[in-house]
C-alpha cells in the first residue's frame, strides 16, 4: 500500500478568524430580521484586521457603520429590485 502525502491545512490568519465571527454575528436570525448587528471587540483582536475588515465592509453602498466604544454597530438596507 502506498503512503500518501497527508496535507495540513494553514491555520487560519487572525484577519479570517475575525472575519469568520463577524459573518457569524451578521447571518444570524436576529440580525438579518433587524438588519444590524454588533460586532464587538475582543482582548486580542488585531487593529489592523478591524481596519481592514471595515473599509471592507464599507465599500458597500447599503451599509453604515457606526463607532461605538465597545466595538461596531453595523446597519444595511436590502435594494428593491424595479
Amino acid at each position: 500500500m502506498a503512503k500518501g502525502k497527508q496535507q495540513t491545512a494553514a491555520a487560519p490568519t487572525t484577519y479570517e478568524l475575525l472575519g469568520a465571527r463577524v459573518q457569524r454575528v451578521i447571518n444570524s436570525p436576529a440580525a438579518q430580521k433587524s438588519r444590524s448587528a454588533v460586532l464587538l471587540y475582543a482582548e486580542g483582536d488585531n487593529p489592523d484586521d478591524w481596519a481592514q475588515l471595515l473599509d471592507e465592509i464599507g465599500e458597500n453602498d447599503n451599509v453604515t457603520i457606526c463607532h461605538r466604544d465597545d466595538g461596531i454597530q453595523l446597519f444595511w438596507t436590502v435594494p428593491k429590485d424595479d
